[in-house]
């Protein structure tokens, strides 16, 4: 009897263990997953969308995206990741500048931007040259650089950011919109600026319509113009509607019909995108795009007026980085020196 009330004990031992073996998996998967769960509530870095922001990184104006990602990157708490482009032969020293200065805290990525994608797209024009850098149409191009994100911010170098960058990423597209703009008539206290300098906020001041070509778009001379130095982008609507594709057809058209110039409107870059985004575009708080600061050497706005502003943009020739030009101090005040030395500001006493 002894032997088989052994095996009866065994057996019955082992089913026991067996139970408490399945208890004691269910009881510690459970807080595994809440534990989960917890870490990501107390960790909102985790749950935060992350913002991505477009910059160039051009060889000669370096400093500028430097001093804009500074700008941004100091006036916010959302989870910025930069997405800095440059062209192989300026990458190393955008990142070496990253990494060696207080920069080296920012999320970012470096991508190359390959020029040949602009081969036969571009017409020559001796009279601004520098408007044909091929980082100038980047924009043309960013759901082939940003692969992941829904909403994109791209921004010019030479801008600087005083507001917390959420606010513009929170900029609402309206159905069917595939990015936002500012409107060049959006803002009464720039109208001043824009007289006295003589610039352009039409599409007349962009497009030739002496051209058959312009003329048959249908679209106004006086219709108002927008500034893509700073677009919200949505990046579905962009590829539905293939706009890096339109924007392709109109520059080949330029090349062989010559319907704009930098001569008329200051920017190559601008015209197509006039073209097509007209009518199917939302706006962009004007505060958060207070532009031709780079217009003129002399004419200046009021600083109250600039300390409210949550975005300036020094469009034009004459950069903040460069001599003469106004309202350095607003642009100096984010700049990082180059550890290289090989950047260098050019002032009066230098």
């Amino acid at each position: 009897i002894f032997p088989f009330v052994s095996v009866n004990q065994i057996l019955l031992l082992l089913l026991v263990l067996t139970v408490c073996a399945i208890l004691y998996n269910k009881v510690h998967q459970m807080p595994s997953a809440l534990k989960n769960e917890t870490a990501d509530l107390e960790s909102p870095e985790e749950m935060e969308e992350e913002i991505p922001v477009v910059i160039c990184a051009a060889a000669g104006r370096m400093g500028a995206a430097v001093a804009a990602i500074s700008s941004i990157y100091s006036n916010t708490e959302a989870n910025v990741l930069f997405y800095i482009v440059g062209l192989k032969t300026t990458i190393p020293h955008i990142r070496k500048w990253i990494e060696n200065s207080k920069l080296k805290e920012i999320k970012f990525k470096v991508v190359e931007f390959n020029p040949m994608v602009l081969k036969g797209k571009i017409r020559q024009d001796a009279s601004r040259p520098e408007l044909l850098q091929p980082l100038n149409f980047v924009r043309f191009y960013l759901p082939l650089l940003i692969q992941k994100h829904e909403k994109v911010i791209y921004l010019d170098d030479d801008v600087i950011v005083q507001g917390d960058i959420q606010e513009l990423y929170d900029t609402k597209l309206a159905p069917g919109h595939a990015a936002a703009f500012s409107d060049d008539c959006d803002l009464p206290s720039t109208h001043e600026m824009v007289r006295s300098v003589g610039m352009q906020n039409t599409y007349m001041g962009f497009l030739d319509y002496r051209k058959q070509a312009i003329r048959d778009l249908g679209i106004s001379p006086s219709t108002c113009s927008f500034n893509p130095g700073v677009i919200v982008a949505n990046m579905t609507e962009w590829k539905h509607q293939r706009i890096t594709k339109q924007l392709e057809k109109w520059m080949q058209r330029n090349v062989e019909e010559n319907l704009y110039s930098s001569t008329l409107g200051g920017g190559v870059a601008t015209s197509p995108m006039l073209i097509v985004f007209h009518g199917k575009y939302s706006s962009i708080n004007p505060m958060w795009h207070i532009r031709h600061l780079g217009w003129s050497p002399d004419a200046r706005y009021s600083e109250q007026f600039l300390q409210e502003a949550k975005l300036l943009h020094w469009n034009g020739r004459y950069k903040p980085w460069d001599y003469p030009s106004v309202h350095t101090d607003l642009w100096e005040n984010w700049f990082i020196p180059d550890p290289s030395g090989k950047f260098k500001l050019t002032r009066p006493d230098s």
